[in-house]
């Protein structure tokens, strides 16, 4: 009998290179090679070198929509830990049929379009809507709120969208903490709080800190949920960037200011792995 000779490892690899090649590489080179060059009179680009893209960059109305967005991202990350983070540690603590429960209930409103969901916030936060009437029926209020078309209303659509994000990365590390620590540092003489901080904490913060970056990345450019909740008065990159390739038709500006955007998150990245990092020789330590 004649053995199969199995096929190289670079042979089976290169579905995989050649994916990343054109699907990933080559359009991330061709926006940086597009924010280089100069917009043509009337449609598409030149090919002459320029630095003005860059340069517009700094004007000053590009500088506050990169502050606004910057801001925004870190007020709903901020928001999303003190939600998210209690929520997947708890959901790591239950048992059987409730854990099952509690995991299907997260996952349910990913069956449904998030532009669905957040036309239905619509109704929600609207003048005279379901919150109103609440309110109002509570006693609460004297009359209608103005939520909708608000900073609060885009921050509530922020945190609706991403939270799932943050409480599946802390339920992933808090499901795989060995609880034994916890219950020798109660045995040490540790009280709750105490043994929650230098303990589970310190053991679930990486899932946190993932937490964190899948939340706080995409909360810089998700601009239709500041499109749909916010109207017009709250403006991130996205937007500028979607108006510049549609209306505008500057695609060199709007390259220039997603290569921006993109070092932004990836200095995100870079600081997410040196502090994981250091927690990580704190522990071998």
């Amino acid at each position: 009998m004649t053995k199969k000779k199995n096929a190289p490892a670079w042979l089976m690899a290169l579905p995989l290179y050649l994916f990343t090649l054109v699907f990933v590489l080559g359009p991330l080179v061709y926006m940086l090679v597009l924010s280089f060059l100069r917009r043509a009179e009337v449609w598409g680009v030149t090919g002459q070198f320029t630095l003005d893209n860059y340069k517009n960059i700094l004007a000053p109305v590009y500088l506050r929509t990169f502050g606004e967005s910057f801001r925004l991202a870190v007020v709903s990350t901020g928001i999303i830990a003190l939600v998210g983070y209690p929520f997947g540690y708890f959901m790591a603590r239950l048992r059987g049929r409730w854990k099952q429960a509690a995991m299907m209930a997260l996952m349910i409103p990913f069956w449904t379009s998030s532009l669905i969901r957040l036309y239905g916030w619509i109704i929600i936060l609207r003048s005279g809507g379901t919150l109103d009437q609440l309110l109002m029926g509570l006693g609460l209020t004297d009359g209608p709120l103005r939520m909708l078309y608000t900073y609060p209303a885009v921050v509530i659509g922020m945190v609706y969208a991403l939270v799932p994000f943050m409480i599946l990365a802390v339920y992933s590390s808090a499901e795989k903490m060995d609880w034994s620590l916890v219950e020798a540092a109660r045995d040490l003489g540790a009280s709750a709080p105490a043994a929650f901080f230098t303990v589970t904490f310190k053991l679930t913060l990486p899932g946190l800190l993932s937490g964190v970056i899948l939340t706080f990345i995409p909360s810089m450019g998700l601009f239709f949920i500041a499109d749909i909740l916010g109207g017009n008065k709250v403006v991130l990159v996205g937007s500028v960037i979607q108006d510049q390739l549609t209306q505008a038709h500057n695609w060199p500006f709007a390259a220039a200011l997603s290569v921006v955007l993109m070092l932004l998150t990836s200095a995100m990245i870079w600081l997410y792995r040196r502090v994981a990092h250091v927690k990580e020789l704190e522990g071998l330590l």
